[in-house]
C-alpha cells in the first residue's frame, strides 16, 4: 500500500470517527423543539441511574443547566429547592435527577410516565 493511500484510509476513518462524536454531541444536547428546564440556582445536581439517590450517579450538571424533561417516574422521596417529591426527572437515556432540583412550574408530572 502506498503512502498517500495509507494516509487517504486514515484520513477517512478520522473523519468517520469525528462525524460519530458530533451526532453523539448533539443527540446529548437534544433538538430545539425539546423544552429544556433550569435546574435550581446555585447547585450542582447529581445525574443518576435511576430514580433514587441509592443509584449510581453518571456525572453532575454544572451550575445554570437546562436539561429537558422526556418523561418522570416516581422513586425515592426527596427535598429540594422546589419542595419534597418523589418524581424524578429523565433527561437522557439512563439518565436521571430529583425533579425537586429542577424548575418545571408544576408540583406534578409534565411529562408522560416512563415505562
Amino acid at each position: 500500500m502506498a503512502m498517500d493511500e495509507h494516509t487517504d484510509i486514515t484520513t477517512a476513518a478520522t473523519t468517520a470517527a469525528a462525524a460519530d462524536v458530533t451526532e453523539d454531541v448533539a443527540a446529548l444536547a437534544g433538538s430545539d423543539d425539546v423544552t429544556r428546564y433550569p435546574i435550581a440556582p446555585g447547585y450542582r445536581v447529581n445525574v443518576r441511574t435511576g430514580p433514587g439517590t441509592q443509584y449510581g450517579i453518571v456525572r453532575t450538571l454544572p451550575y445554570g443547566m437546562k436539561v429537558p424533561v422526556y418523561c418522570q417516574k416516581p422513586g425515592e422521596r426527596v427535598t429540594g429547592p422546589y419542595g419534597t417529591s418523589n418524581l424524578w426527572d429523565n433527561i437522557a437515556n439512563g439518565q436521571f435527577v430529583a425533579d425537586a432540583y429542577v424548575h418545571t412550574g408544576s408540583d406534578g408530572y409534565i411529562a408522560p410516565r416512563c415505562d
